[in-house]
Formats: structure tokens, C-alpha cells, sequence
């Protein structure tokens, strides 16, 4: 009897202390969801001034935590603008649609709060541009191109609960402005996309 009663008090404590540590462990896992603006900046050359109609797209993402301060972030994107390409020769639009995967080491900066949780990011990976040959939207011989792009930026996230997040985020795309295989639209020049986004994030 008094070995059930001690036995009974060792295995009451020992599942008080494993519920207690499961209540005390962090999410390692997430995936999300963000709305996107797409924000191009022009590019001009003594062969053609381009500029990229602004647009919005989606965003989304599944990220793993090694630990408090280090991640892991694999992230697809979509969104439709309009490079609008002129010249001396030459004006042509390009519609097409663009298709976004990048891979970025996430840091968690350490002035976090209970519920407020910053973080940088960068990384690499690749646009890939896809004409849409709508009639009078893209110059005939357009084709789809990828370009390399390196990605930074930042964010912060709001716990609402204990899986559920609130993310504001800013991502910058450094890449190769494409000329989707047309020799009048090749310039070689090198742009930057600003994509602010705002979305929901679920922890696992």
C-alpha cells in the first residue's frame, strides 16, 4: 500500500513535470499566408528606360526554428505587372505573370517582447517570368525567363495566441531585369523590388 501511495506521488509529479514542459516549448514549425504589394524601381540605360507597373500578389511560406534565435525560411510568391520598355527604336509592355521561391536564414532579434517578435532575413533564390501573351499586352517573341535574385529584409510578429501570428514583413528582391529572350528589350541593367506584406501565420 505504501508503495502504491509513493509510486502514485513519483508518476503525479513526473507527469506534472512533462505537462509543464510542453506547456514551456515554442512552436518550431509555421506556415503563412501574406497579401504582397510589388513595388519595382525603374532602370534607364542609354539603350532603353524600363519601368515596372506596381501591382500586388500573395505570398507564402513555411518556416523552421532551430532554435530562439535561428531559422530556416522557404517562401513562394506570385503577383502580374508590366515592364514597360522604351527606346529610341523601340516601345513595347511586357505583361507577364511572376513567380517568386527563395530560401532565407531567419535571425530573431533579441528585443523581443511577450508577444512582439522582430526578425531579419536574407537569402536567395530565383523569379521566374511567364508572359501572359494577352493580345496587345506583351511585344510578339516574349518568352518566359528566370533571373537569380538575393533577397533581404525584416519583419516582426504579433502572438495573438499561442499558434496563430499577425506578421507585417518587408522583403527586397535584388535581380536582373529580365528581356524575356527579345534582343531590343536587353539592357543589362540591375533592379530592385520592394514587397511589403501583411498576413496571418500558423505555429505547429
Amino acid at each position: 500500500m505504501k508503495f502504491r501511495s509513493i509510486a502514485a506521488i513519483v508518476f503525479g509529479v513526473f507527469f506534472m513535470f512533462i505537462a509543464g514542459a510542453r506547456a514551456d516549448e515554442r512552436s518550431t514549425q509555421e506556415i503563412g499566408v501574406q497579401g504582397t504589394g510589388f513595388f519595382t524601381k525603374d532602370s534607364s540605360s542609354n539603350v532603353v528606360n524600363q519601368h515596372t507597373t506596381n501591382s500586388g500578389g500573395f505570398l507564402v511560406s513555411y518556416r523552421y526554428h532551430f532554435n530562439r534565435w535561428f531559422a530556416a525560411d522557404v517562401s513562394y510568391g506570385w503577383n502580374r505587372d508590366t515592364q514597360q520598355n522604351i527606346s529610341s527604336t523601340v516601345s513595347a509592355n511586357v505583361q507577364s505573370n511572376v513567380h517568386q521561391t527563395t530560401v532565407a536564414a531567419v535571425v530573431n532579434l533579441p528585443w523581443r517582447t511577450a508577444r512582439f517578435n522582430p526578425y531579419v532575413l536574407a537569402g536567395t533564390g530565383a523569379l521566374v517570368f511567364a508572359p501572359t501573351q494577352a493580345a496587345g499586352a506583351t511585344v510578339t517573341g516574349a518568352g518566359n525567363q528566370a533571373k537569380a535574385t538575393f533577397v533581404y529584409g525584416g519583419g516582426v510578429d504579433y502572438d495573438y495566441t499561442k499558434h496563430f501570428t499577425f506578421r507585417l514583413e518587408y522583403r527586397g528582391l535584388v535581380y536582373g531585369r529580365p528581356d524575356f529572350g527579345v534582343n531590343a528589350l536587353r539592357s543589362g541593367l540591375t533592379t530592385n523590388t520592394a514587397q511589403p506584406s501583411a498576413g496571418v501565420i500558423y505555429r505547429f
